[in-house]
């Protein structure tokens, strides 16, 4: 297959290749291992096959793109830039967006190439042309040339290149292009702010990042929509939540969310508000945030208490997060009645909202159930019990019932449910006190598809390991639970069948 691919190379650096061998090329190469193209590989091969490119035929120029993908895997990236700097960037002009991509791609190889990244921070018309391909009209060349950039201010001199130099200019001029194209100079930014407290300090050196939060802060609803999930990025790192606070942007969110009782277009962008808060709540101190920020807290309430489905779901997401570690499940028990009624609430939505604010419910009624083993103390297990008794007049023949329906993700989700309680011993006392539950829990008949098979298989996982399980089953039970753990989730019982001479 080697000698193949050889000689169909050879005929296509002689510009001579019909169409019907550049498709046994790319056969051939996809058949050949990376050593041995490399062996048989010269400068001219991909010259010529870059050469390709610039014909009016799609079939070709798609022919093309798989071979090159293909040959330069197979080359060092330092030999790539060395070699081919000249095609790299034709490519980068050329219409067909699979040729940009592929471009792109080996500049991404490049960046990450301790040896190479210098040739590529030293072209500096490469570099412009990646910034414009971020202007592009199709996504999927916008993202490439995002991911692309990212890469290369993974470094001091890469950081130096973009925003110490002419480019920073680039940057500015493709963002006119549109207010797409505005916001997604912005996720470049948010990016490479997120690496480190360095780059973040070059990027709001160039003004790019205050000017997002001037956007954010502004009074356009629909642009504070969209700004509001990249400075939500920018907060997951804890230099980016300094950064927020000493800008007083934190605070700035705060009072929007405070003023938006008189907004009449504040549905537009409290979800996102909201959904800031709560993570900034989970990598921070659920109790500080709360504390700090009250607004926040109440606006959960109120989203979640009105009749407004997309609120309510934002509410329930956030209250899930929030409720997903011990001191944000100690926050929301400090609101007493409150919040054990808010919890008959989703109980309810979860038995007969829309399937998507239900599976919503069921996956925040197990975050907000769920004690890891260690933090299991006898005040917080009577907590957890008090929450589940306040989702619904019977809380397990809710889920179950839900688990029987023939839908699977709802089934998922209310095993998800039983999941998150099974470690806890009251909630085991209530599955053995309730007819016929453990033997649904090792009948593995009601689960139709992969997913319900694993979800089940997670239940029987977080009983088994339960230290309080075989106590509280007994052993009967107990041994069932184990045979079941061990036989795995897709096991299938032989049914033995006796020939009888003469049957049909």
């Amino acid at each position: 297959m080697a000698e193949a691919a050889a000689e169909l190379l050879e005929r296509a650096a002689r510009r001579d290749a019909e169409l019907e061998e550049l498709r046994a090329l790319r056969v051939a190469v996809q058949a050949v291992p990376p050593a041995a193209l490399r062996a048989r590989l010269g400068e001219h091969h991909l010259v010529a096959l870059f050469g390709l490119l610039g014909v009016n035929d799609r079939e070709q120029v798609s022919a093309c793109v798989s071979i090159l993908e293909r040959l330069l895997q197979a080359l060092d990236p330092l030999y790539v830039i060395q070699n081919l700097r000249e095609e790299l960037q034709k490519g980068l002009f050329h219409p067909d967006d699979s040729v940009k991509i592929l471009t792109m791609s080996q500049v991404g190889r490049i960046v990450e190439d301790s040896a190479a990244v210098t040739e590529i921070l030293h072209s500096p018309e490469l570099l412009r042309q990646i910034i414009n391909c971020i202007g592009g009209e199709k996504i999927a060349v916008a993202k490439e040339a995002i991911k692309s950039l990212s890469r290369v201010a993974q470094s001091q001199e890469g950081l130096e290149a973009l925003f110490g130099s002419s480019l920073l200019s680039d940057l500015r001029n493709v963002m006119a292009t549109s207010d797409v194209v505005r916001y997604r100079v912005y996720e470049l930014i948010v990016e490479i702010s997120s690496v480190s407290a360095e780059s973040l300090s070059y990027c709001a050196n160039s003004g790019l990042i205050p000017e997002l939060i001037g956007e954010l802060t502004g009074e356009d609803v629909l642009v504070r929509a969209t700004c509001i999930e990249m400075v939500t990025s920018l907060a997951h790192t804890r230099h980016g939540r300094q950064y927020l606070a000493q800008q007083g942007v934190i605070d700035k969110i705060s009072n929007i969310i405070l003023g938006a009782e008189s907004d009449p277009f504040s549905s537009f962008y409290l979800p996102g508000f909201v959904k800031f808060f709560g993570n900034l709540a989970i990598v921070d101190s659920p109790q500080q945030i709360c504390e700090r920020y009250p607004v926040f807290m109440e606006k959960v309430f109120e989203m979640a208490e009105s009749q407004d489905p997309t609120m309510i779901g934002v509410a329930v997401d956030t209250l899930g997060i929030l409720g997903s570690n011990v001191e944000g499940k100690q926050v929301l028990q400090k609101t007493r009645s409150r919040f054990q009624n808010l919890l008959s609430k989703i109980g309810h939505q979860a038995k007969n909202a829309p399937t998507e604010l239900r599976l919503r419910c069921l996956d925040a009624i197990s975050s907000l159930l769920y004690l890891p083993p260690e933090q299991q103390t006898e005040d917080l297990l009577r907590m957890t019990e008090s929450w589940f008794t306040s989702l619904s007049s019977q809380p397990l023949e809710l889920f179950r019932s839900i688990s029987t329906q023939p839908f699977p993700d709802l089934h998922c989700g209310a095993l998800r449910v039983f999941t998150a309680i099974a470690n806890q011993p009251w909630a085991q006392k209530l599955m053995l006190d309730s007819p016929g539950f453990v033997e649904y829990v090792v009948d593995r008949s009601v689960e139709p598809d992969k997913a319900s098979k694993d979800a089940k298989y997670e239940l029987v996982k977080a009983l088994v390991n339960s230290k309080t399980i075989a106590e509280i089953f007994g052993n009967q039970y107990y041994l069932r639970l184990r045979a079941y753990l061990h036989e795995g989730p897709y096991y299938v019982k032989a049914v033995s069948t006796t020939a009888v001479e003469g049957a049909e």
